[in-house]
């Protein structure tokens, strides 16, 4: 019955041209003019039209058969961002061609424009470069493609799912969103009032780099080199990011839950190429960069975390650091030491990224 049921969906995951709709009823009437008059010609032209037909269901569907598709993408991929991947198709069968063939994604957006193949020899395999955009985070496996084809004679579209030749893992957008850049300039900011005036041991003279503050610059090496150059100074410790998500989130914020995850994605990515420290947790997971791993171990537990509703919060930030916690019940933080910490709760907030006050006074 399973195998039944695979066949008789197989079948219909095709729609009619309007081609086949012509060809149909000409095939109809030529069938009553057939039957009404009794003529021999017109028997054999409805006998040759209905074969045409059976040709052309049986030559769409073995063209269709056998096919493995294979993306060759960076080894990391953050989702609603344009990257160039290199397409693979690959034709299995040992005996059969492939001809008019179209790969293109079966939720919206992967591709930017459906990729076309006019003819794959048995066993070949050929590559084209294209451009793929995940809409959203996770794994996507074979049923995020398709192939169809309109082959021979093009009375229907024929679409199949791909064979994907290995699952592709995708982050979460660490792009700029609205409110994100402010959110990340203020904390930068909090951060470089805190650390302002400590370690006053000379370390070294070292080039300028372009868009440093300009107080640090030692005139006379400049002067004596003919390029900007910096005094560095050694520091007791560099600064620590606490950031911590909520996985227990109220039934209907789904959505909420994954502009959460996008702004624990882009904190983790900017945080992490500054000279600062970050510790990412919830109540199932705890990372410290960069003494316990790297930024991409926490982009590949956002790119798969669920919500996890009756998560209990457990233990409070670390002194001297920048707590943020993004949750939308923020009490029972609040009672475990979170009291101080930059709190995104609603929708809006996280949105307007700076709007929240390190006040822990309710939702902002």
């Amino acid at each position: 019955m399973r195998s039944l049921r695979s066949l008789l969906l197989a079948g219909l995951n095709q729609r009619v041209t309007t081609g086949g709709w012509l060809f149909a009823a000409a095939s109809v009437l030529v069938g009553l003019g057939a039957f009404a008059s009794a003529n021999n010609l017109l028997f054999l032209l409805l006998a040759a039209m209905l074969a045409t037909m059976l040709i052309s269901g049986l030559g769409s569907r073995l063209g269709l058969t056998g096919l493995a598709l294979n993306f060759v993408l960076p080894d990391h991929v953050s989702a609603r961002r344009r990257i160039a991947a290199r397409l693979q198709v690959r034709n299995e069968k040992k005996w059969m061609p492939s001809f008019s063939l179209r790969v293109s994604g079966a939720a919206a957006g992967v591709f930017s424009t459906p990729m076309y193949f006019a003819a794959i020899s048995p066993g070949a395999t050929i590559e084209e470069t294209v451009e793929v955009s995940f809409a959203g985070r996770g794994r996507h496996r074979e049923d995020d493609f398709q192939f169809s084809s309109r082959f021979p004679f093009g009375f229907t579209d024929r679409r199949v799912p791909v064979k994907l030749g290995r699952e592709i893992l995708v982050y979460p957008c660490i792009d700029p969103q609205p409110g994100f850049e402010e959110l990340l300039t203020s904390l930068a900011g909090e951060m470089e009032a805190r650390t302002r005036g400590r370690g006053h041991d000379f370390y070294r003279i070292r080039p300028y780099i372009h868009f440093e503050s300009a107080r640090h610059v030692d005139w006379k090496a400049t002067a004596h080199t003919g390029e900007p150059q910096v005094r560095e100074f050694a520091r007791e410790e560099d600064p620590q990011v606490e950031i911590y998500l909520d996985l227990d989130v109220p039934a209907g914020q789904e959505a909420w839950f994954e502009r959460a995850v996008d702004v624990c994605a882009f904190l983790a990515w900017r945080v992490s190429h500054l000279e600062a420290r970050l510790r990412f947790r919830t109540q199932e997971f705890d990372l410290s960069l960069p003494t316990e791993g790297e930024v991409y171990t926490i982009l590949k537990y956002l790119a798969l975390v669920q919500i996890r509703r009756g998560s209990t919060p457990i233990g409070p930030p670390q002194e001297h650091s920048f707590p943020i916690l993004l949750s939308l019940a923020p009490r029972p933080f609040q009672e475990a030491g979170w009291s101080h910490a930059r709190l995104l709760g609603m929708d809006a907030a996280i949105a307007a990224g700076a709007g929240a006050e390190r006040s822990g006074q309710g939702h902002h």
